[in-house]
């Protein structure tokens, strides 16, 4: 049985993903940060799919040691269960936030949380990935076309403006899934961005402003069900032999922004390494 991690998968997107990939038999491991909400979600999946293989660990992805943390735990749950081999993971966590805010690392939340997470995760769960010629899927967003990486001020303390920084780290998932590629298709790992499209979530109710927290709550009246974008996920991690494509929605492949280059995949690369304190292997070029 294959074995698939989901970020953020104690609600919305990352919840209705579970749930339909345990209908598809594969062995889920969420990661979420409440433990109430860990549990309601487990139960829930249970309770609409009786066989499910389903479990959860707690973690704030937002601080790097939460990362490691729980990183750790699944590494070891993975080589007593499943020979040491992941399927796929989903890097589905994500915050919108209507102000400064920074991690203990000193890094600005949804630059933190909405890249550099999954980028760390990822770093440490890579060995099972490539053992199982795995998968990396991120939570992407149409958001990332017209905007480009701030390199002298990537943090966006100055003048902060929270739809750029979001626009920003949806940039970013779009250069990490490409410098993926670029660096492991040899080794048979394939990462994807999946864009959800407009979804009835709360992401932009959790610790926002009056005002965003007003505005998303009537904007997501007009989105789709979480259960929509999940089946894009699914088709990504079911098809065999994997897409070639990078940003899919709808389960097709979509154009994505011209400043999706190798040179800022690298530049991006070599900035998120140095703030995770890791190194990722070098470009090899098929």
């Amino acid at each position: 049985m294959d074995t698939i991690v989901i970020t953020g998968a104690s609600s919305g997107i990352g919840l209705e993903t579970a749930l339909l990939l345990t209908q598809y038999g594969y062995n889920i491991i969420g990661i979420g940060r409440s433990e109430y909400k860990c549990k309601q979600a487990n139960e829930w999946i249970i309770s609409k799919n009786p066989k499910a293989k389903i479990k959860f660990y707690l973690a704030d992805l937002l601080h790097q040691r939460e990362v490691v943390r729980v990183a750790e735990q699944i590494i070891q749950y993975l080589n007593e269960n499943c020979n040491g081999k992941l399927h796929a993971i989903i890097n589905n966590a994500g915050c919108v936030r209507s102000w400064y805010m920074t991690t203990d690392e000193g890094y600005e939340h949804q630059f933190a949380l909405n890249h550099l997470a999954g980028f760390l995760l990822t770093y440490k769960l890579l060995p099972a990935l490539i053992k199982a010629k795995g998968r990396v899927i991120m939570t992407g967003s149409e958001s990332h076309k017209g905007i480009k990486i701030n390199w002298d001020n990537i943090m966006l303390y100055r003048r902060y403006n929270p739809l750029v920084a979001y626009k920003q780290s949806k940039l970013c998932n779009m250069l990490f899934a490409k410098g993926l590629n670029e660096r492991y298709a040899a080794e048979g790992i394939h990462a994807y961005v999946v864009d959800p499209g407009l979804v009835n979530t709360d992401i932009g109710n959790k610790e926002t402003g009056m005002l965003v927290n007003f505005i998303w709550s009537l904007r997501k009246r007009y989105g789709v069900s979480p259960a929509v974008p999940a089946k894009t996920y699914a088709f990504l991690c079911e098809q065999s032999p994997p897409p070639d494509g990078l940003y899919y929605y709808l389960c097709k492949e979509k154009k994505y922004s011209r400043q999706v280059t190798s040179q800022n995949a690298d530049r991006l690369f070599a900035l998120s390494e140095r703030l995770c304190g890791i190194q990722y292997g070098k470009v090899q070029k098929l």
